[in-house]
């Protein structure tokens, strides 16, 4: 992580109107602010999933989508996702697509910590296993996505509610879409 990390923070209607330390933000009362989350794909159809490190402040130890960051000020979306990709998991991104451009939630962990987040969804393709830094990711998987539609159905619960809110408007994870390459 960036020693001196900052968010951006927003309005209402998602427009910046400054920003915060990474660090003073994610409490029980988070700010709205801009984040991403991406969704690594194979060329078989699967779909990369990670295990939060068990430290993480928020949803530690949680399953979740391959990767999540927030990008800092003045920093382009897709240069952060990159970025990201690279500190979290080792990774150089292919194919980068913006999948769910206005995707926003908020929820609240066991701890009592909200995420208050406009999250744009991005979806890359990658062949190669990550080699996840341990501060940040303990295990990965890669799945299949109608089969991981399955598990988010019946126990939410396991998994951070953006996978589980993302999940439900991404078209790979519907029953059929198992083996279609992003963008086709």
């Amino acid at each position: 992580m960036l020693e001196n990390e900052y968010v951006v923070l927003l309005d209402d209607e998602a427009h910046a109107i400054g920003t915060a330390p990474k660090i003073s933000v994610h409490d029980s009362d988070t700010p709205l602010h801009l984040a991403f989350s991406c969704h690594m794909r194979n060329d078989a159809g699967q779909v990369l999933v990670t295990r939060r490190a068990l430290h993480k402040r928020t949803w530690p130890g949680v399953w979740t989508n391959s990767f999540c960051g927030h990008p800092q000020p003045g920093e382009s979306m897709t240069d952060a996702v990159h970025r990201r990709a690279e500190f979290e998991l080792g990774l150089s991104l292919h194919g980068l697509e913006l999948a769910l451009p206005d995707f926003r939630y908020r929820a609240v962990d066991a701890s009592g910590i909200v995420e208050n987040e406009v999250c744009p969804v991005y979806v890359a393709q990658m062949n190669a296993d990550p080699t996840p830094n341990p501060d940040e990711v303990v295990d990965f998987r890669w799945v299949d996505p109608a089969e991981l539609a399955a598990a988010l159905r019946a126990t939410p619960w396991a998994f951070s509610p953006w996978l589980v809110l993302q999940a439900a408007q991404l078209d790979f994870f519907a029953a059929g879409h198992t083996t279609a390459r992003v963008g086709s």
